[in-house]
């Protein structure tokens, strides 16, 4: 059985996340998912959504067989209990396919890294998702609305 893992964030799901995680599951029999903790985002805002309903809502996905939140201190131990063959990144993660290589295969870990393309459309982020609600629902609507 050939297993792969997923990583991200998964705030606000979009199309994508879905793509994302479908190109992934093509890979391999038996997809599994790693929701980064809420404390664990340092490279882009803070996510919107707790982690704890972001992983619910990944549990949900059609292509999603198994998913668990990461390691609080330790990106590397939910990968050293799933066992994959092949880790995902997609195509805006900021890890260097070769540097991650180098680090699993000094824990024991020989998997194959693979940079999954983008989806590109207009609301495929979720920083695209929160500027059209803020552009659209947002304060300056507010504001309109209010007579100002």
């Amino acid at each position: 059985m050939k297993r792969v893992v997923a990583t991200g964030t998964f705030d606000i799901l979009h199309p994508g996340h879905l793509y994302y995680l479908e190109e992934s599951r093509k890979l391999g029999d038996e997809l599994h998912v790693i929701v980064a903790r809420d404390a664990n985002v340092r490279h882009k805002p803070r996510p919107v959504i707790p982690e704890d309903q972001r992983l619910e809502m990944v549990r949900a996905l059609k292509p999603v067989d198994h998913a668990r939140l990461g390691d609080p201190r330790d990106m590397f131990r939910p990968i050293e209990a799933i066992r994959p063959d092949i880790i995902t990144l997609g195509f805006n993660q900021h890890f260097d396919e070769e540097d991650l290589k180098r680090k699993l295969r000094a824990r024991g870990l020989e998997v194959d890294v693979v940079r999954i393309s983008g989806y590109y459309n207009t609301l495929a982020s979720s920083s695209k998702i929160i500027e059209q609600v803020l552009r659209t629902r947002g304060v300056a609507r507010d504001a309109e609305s209010d007579g100002a």
